[in-house]
């Protein structure tokens, strides 16, 4: 199901790139001149300062999937589109996240054993409040509860459940999401464009092994795993039917933890539609496929032109006028 993508910047008069066009390579540009600023913005570009919107930019991985899937990042798409808050995506290969986090000035989210800084998605860049000095968030839960108690309207902490709703999200992604993985990270590295895998194999960062591979006693063992934690989490669920809908986590109304659930269901859905997705949504009576659709009005996409996918970065120039530098 498609779901409305609004652009927030370019004028009526420059056309963006439609979802499937950001992938192909007839529109990589590969000239290595330094164009001026009226060429950036044709292509869509206009800096922070001169947007005549504010809006906060979420950051997201860039792939071969037609829609966005990292779960931690959709938590945060969630609670933007539920908050009416006006924002815009960027796309970045997974493998170009560390040099755009340091060139936004987006703070580390921990250190790796040598010490070097640890730079993951999801990041934010807030201009509502001020344009001039935006606030530069990562790390989910720092974003989500920025979010929060900076625009409290249409809260996604109901009064008196953040502690619960604190231990259900740490379920969710410390323990409920553990037998997936061996599942969905070799599916959703083979949806990665070619030089991003290329990319995470030299660094040795991928887990498990191919999803064709793993068939046999493996496969089977994975799946009860998976099946004992959705028919877990159901029974706990199936204790709001009598005060509630029984499909989200505070009765009748959408929080926080819907989200954190409902993005790991995005995310399955995404990498295996037609195997995973097709099997989970019709487990313990349908639930899961009810908690995606209760969601889906907040599933909204904003979408702005692909950041790397146009090998683009933008650069300001010794003559303080904007320019772009193509590869």
């Amino acid at each position: 199901m498609s779901h409305s993508r609004s652009r927030w910047f370019p004028s009526a008069n420059h056309r963006l790139l439609d979802p499937a066009e950001r992938y192909t390579s007839s529109y990589c540009v590969r000239s290595s001149t330094l164009l001026n600023k009226r060429w950036a913005e044709t292509c869509g570009y206009i800096p922070p300062e001169n947007m005549s919107h504010s809006v906060i930019t979420l950051y997201d991985i860039n792939s071969t999937i037609p829609e966005p899937w990292a779960p931690n990042i959709w938590r945060i798409r969630f609670i933007l589109n539920y908050k009416r808050l006006p924002h815009r995506t960027v796309w970045v290969e997974l493998n170009e996240v560390e040099p755009t986090l340091r060139m936004i000035g987006a703070p580390p989210v921990g250190q790796k054993p040598d010490g070097r800084a640890v730079y993951t998605l999801p990041v934010i860049v807030d201009t509502l409040r001020s344009k001039s000095h935006p606030v530069v968030l990562s790390n989910v839960c720092t974003i989500a509860e920025y979010l929060e108690a900076t625009y409290p309207a249409r809260p996604i902490f109901p009064e008196g459940s953040r502690a619960m709703q604190a231990l259900f999200v740490h379920y969710i992604q410390e323990i409920f999401i553990k037998p997936l993985l061996p599942i969905l990270i070799p599916l959703t590295h083979q949806r990665l464009p070619e030089r991003t895998q290329a990319h995470l194999r030299r660094g040795g960062s991928v887990v498990g092994p191919p999803h064709a591979a793993m068939g046999g006693y493996l496969h089977e063992q994975a799946w009860v795993a998976v099946k004992e934690q959705f028919n877990f989490l159901a029974s706990i669920l199936d204790k709001n039917n009598s005060d509630g809908n029984g499909v989200v986590a505070m009765g009748r109304d959408v929080s926080y933890a819907d989200f954190a659930l409902c993005s790991v269901l995005i995310w399955i859905e995404r990498v295996s539609p037609h195997e995973c997705w097709a099997q989970i949504r019709e487990w313990n009576g349908g639930r899961w496929k009810r908690l995606r659709n209760r969601c889906h009005e907040y599933m909204d996409v904003l979408d702005s032109l692909p950041y790397y996918t146009l090998c683009i970065t933008f650069l300001y120039d010794v003559g303080c006028h904007w320019s772009l530098a193509v590869y």
